[in-house]
């Protein structure tokens, strides 16, 4: 089956909703409110939707993949951010090389876990 897929846009919950609004527009994601409940957070073409909803085992269970263009780059820019100075809870793990390519990591102020990273070009 052919999907002609345009965006594909996971939903993630939060502990302090208010809290990781901020945190996301830190990061640098543009948000967009659709709800008292609910916002879009893109960059560029792509999305999720963060929703006030604290529900335990479905935030300590999600882990999301952002490939980016270069994770060297991302890093140090991530660094100068200092989100674990404004944020409680919140931890970058350093770039990981690995055989498919590197990625560094992000616990986001619920705990969710980003995953950034860059395939290796063949």
């Amino acid at each position: 089956m052919e999907h002609k897929a345009v965006s594909i846009r996971p939903f993630v919950g939060a502990v302090d909703f208010e809290l990781s609004r901020s945190f996301y527009r830190d990061l640098g994601f543009q948000e967009v409110v659709l709800s008292p409940d609910m916002s879009l957070f893109k960059t560029a073409d792509l999305g999720f939707y963060l929703q006030d909803a604290n529900v335990k085992d479905w935030i300590d269970n999600t882990m999301i993949f952002l490939e980016v263009e270069d994770v060297k780059v991302f890093w140090d820019k991530l660094v100068t951010l200092d989100l674990p100075g404004k944020y409680k809870n919140v931890r970058l793990t350093p770039i990981r090389v690995d055989h498919w390519g590197s990625e560094c990591f992000v616990h986001d102020p619920s705990g969710i876990l980003w995953h950034f990273g860059e395939f290796t070009k063949k």
